[in-house]
């Protein structure tokens, strides 16, 4: 869509326009809301003054970039948002040219912006590279680390800040509004740009008495963080006035060096009952679009309902649980955990790494830490789980929520590679529970262990009912049921229903597993069953490279066994694509009737 001709009040029409088309869409097929609505106004202007055709756009997260998308030939096609095949709910180069790099997960866009820049110098062409990043996204580490080199290097990057909840660094009153307003203009830059050559000509006295001004100036602006690190602020801006968005993009496009243009948004923006600081339009399921209801909900317990519940009972049993989460309370089921002991329980905002390092001296110190993050984003505190609490032997529960297929979120956030990561990690214990009563089990046993343990469960609810099982024992699997078939079902976590419902279409007497411990396992259990059964099948939600397949594989080598047929339905090794986990699961072959057929037509 070629917007460069258009008025002011045209566009102001086409973000309405926009607008209403995303909440047509979202309140159908569900997806990222509040975010996309307020970053609208912000994203047609940033197409309107940047050419998407050769400028590299990097979207942090990028769920927030649905008007992008809207406004790069994908109109027609929206209405498949986030469904199996349609659109996906982040950028992507494999759906479109105009999309730049898949992205996520957080903080990645300054990092990609610099790399970018270098290309764009070392070929010497005329194109600048575009950041749009949160405030959210300004929590992480790695945005500093990406802002040290770009301020060093100078090279002719724009980020525009899209601050949806307060400023980064806070103004103060009306004079700082005043000054702000002031740095945004061309006259201010050319100002500063004038002074700091004159600086260069002056006596040292002098230069220093002027850097002093200059100083005492940017203090009581919000971008004092920025310049210091090297890097032009512009700003704040007024995030929903069209005109005053371009005025400072243009200006920032023209300066040629590294800038920062601070626009202040309203989540939610045109969407009234979702206007604010509101968690819950974050991400929404389908909903109606005049009250705002979800549609649907599920009868069933969801496992992060049952954990959060369950952990909060045996926090105020016992004093010395402690956890922390990174920017996803809601999300993980924290929140009831912070808002009832607030000095006990921690968001730190999207540092993973942070997370899972400040857990080490809690334990250190006799407590017990449950670090609660999404399976995905654990991949992001990889080398702090290895470094800072493995190494240390520190017992710190790691609670991998969304373990497994996510749906819709899609490649960047399916939960496939836990087991695979953490497995090949000394002292590293890992274990999953298959419905309610095990994951309560689990939890009242991690209590109590002493050294690293990580668990998963499954987005949504679990596929296996409760059933009488014992209690959680350190290395100890459960025989579900013997068989009289030569077959053996070994499910681990949420793979364990998945296995009970393929016995159920197969016309044998299979045995059923319950593996409980994928490391370390059951050895004497295993060593009996092997005598018992020569086919041996895995269930497990979960990549197959180095997952449960391949340490039930590694097991039978050790003990040389060689009479026993091991076939694995694990995840093959390929990303897996967004859309309804049912349709997702379709497409792996991983439903229970696709397995029996697979079974007794012994296909792999």
């Amino acid at each position: 869509m070629n917007i460069k001709s258009y008025s002011i009040e045209e566009l102001e029409n086409l973000a309405t326009k926009i607008r209403d088309k995303i909440l047509t869409t979202v309140s159908k097929n569900g997806g990222h809301l509040s975010s996309t609505l307020g970053a609208t106004d912000l994203i047609v202007a940033m197409h309107y003054v940047f050419d998407v055709k050769k400028d590299p756009f990097l979207f942090d997260v990028s769920h927030q970039a649905y008007a992008h998308k809207l406004l790069t030939d994908r109109w027609d096609s929206f209405d498949t948002l986030r469904q199996f095949g349609g659109i996906c709910g982040y950028t992507s180069p494999d759906e479109s040219e105009f999309d730049y790099y898949k992205a996520g997960h957080s903080s990645t866009s300054i990092s990609l912006a610099v790399g970018a820049a270098k290309a764009i110098s070392l070929k010497g062409e005329d194109r600048v590279a575009v950041a749009f990043i949160g405030d959210g996204s300004m929590s992480a580490g790695m945005v500093y680390e990406a802002l040290n080199e770009l301020g060093d290097r100078k090279y002719p990057v724009v980020i525009i800040l899209n601050d949806n909840e307060m400023s980064i660094a806070k103004p103060i009153g009306a004079i700082s509004r005043y000054l702000s307003k002031g740095m945004a203009t061309p006259f201010y830059q050319k100002f500063k740009t004038k002074i700091e050559s004159i600086l260069e000509h002056m006596p040292e006295s002098a230069t220093y008495m002027a850097k002093k001004f200059e100083d005492s100036f940017k203090l009581i602006t919000p971008g004092l963080l920025f310049e210091e690190l090297g890097i032009d602020y512009i700003g704040p801006v007024r995030g929903h006035n069209m005109e005053g968005i371009i005025e400072a993009l243009e200006l920032a496009k023209s300066l040629k060096k590294p800038v920062i243009v601070h626009a202040q948004t309203t989540k939610g923006k045109g969407y009234e009952i979702a206007e604010g600081p509101h968690e819950h339009w974050h991400g929404v399921s389908a909903f109606n679009l005049d009250s705002g209801k979800a549609l649907k909900k599920s009868n069933k317990k969801s496992a992060t309902a049952i954990y959060s519940e369950h952990l909060l009972k045996l926090a105020k049993e016992n004093s010395k649980i402690v956890g922390v989460t990174a920017a996803m309370p809601s999300g993980t089921g924290m929140s009831s955990l912070l808002e009832e002991f607030p000095n006990r329980f921690w968001d730190v905002a999207i540092a993973e790494q942070h997370a899972v390092t400040s857990m080490g001296p809690l334990a250190k110190e006799g407590f017990k830490p449950f670090c609660t993050i999404y399976s995905t984003f654990l991949q992001r505190g990889y080398d702090q789980v290895i470094h800072d609490i493995a190494l240390m032997n520190l017992g710190v529960v790691f609670a991998m929520d969304r373990a497994g297929i996510v749906g819709e979120d899609g490649e960047t956030h399916q939960g496939a590679f836990d087991i695979s990561f953490l497995r090949a990690i000394p002292n590293m214990t890992l274990a999953a529970p298959c419905n309610e009563n095990g994951l309560k089990s689990l939890l009242d046993f991690a209590v109590d262990f002493d050294t690293p343990l990580a668990i998963r469960y499954p987005r949504g609810s679990f596929l296996a009912d409760n059933f009488n099982a014992p209690e959680f024992e350190f290395a100890k699997s459960y025989l579900i049921k013997s068989g009289k078939s030569s077959r053996l079902f070994i499910g681990y976590g949420n793979g364990v229903g998945r296995a009970i419902d393929t016995e159920e279409l197969i016309d044998e007497d299979i045995a059923i597993l319950d593996l409980r411990f994928v490391k370390p396992l059951d050895k004497s259990m295993l060593l009996k069953l092997a005598k018992e059964y020569k086919q041996w099948y895995i269930f497990s939600d979960s990549a197959l490279m180095g997952g449960v397949g391949s340490s039930i594989l590694e097991f039978l080598s050790k003990e040389s066994i060689d009479n026993i047929k091991v076939v694995s339905f694990e995840y093959k090794d390929k990303f897996i694509p967004h859309g309804n986990t049912s349709l997702i699961e379709e497409y792996l072959g991983i439903t229970p009737k696709q397995l029996a057929d697979k079974i007794v037509n012994k296909e792999r």
